[in-house]
């Protein structure tokens, strides 16, 4: 399983992270970085004041305890 990590911001003034949303999607060729940037701003919003924002895939370990 994975998820996507978004940040807002620039090279000059650093990256903040802005949210985490796991990938729920089980058809992948659904998936690319179009609609998951889509995703993102549909649940974040679109002001970024001209800050960037991106996203890294990351792994998720589906058998790792749950923190309550």
């Amino acid at each position: 399983m994975v998820a996507y990590e978004f940040y807002s911001g620039n090279h000059k003034e650093g990256y903040d992270l802005v949210g985490i949303l796991p990938e729920r999607r089980s058809n992948s060729e659904r998936i690319n970085n179009e609609s998951i940037m889509n995703w993102a701003k549909g649940l974040i919003g679109n002001h970024f004041d001209g800050r960037e924002l991106f996203f890294i895939q990351v792994p998720i370990d589906e058998f790792a305890p749950k923190v309550s």
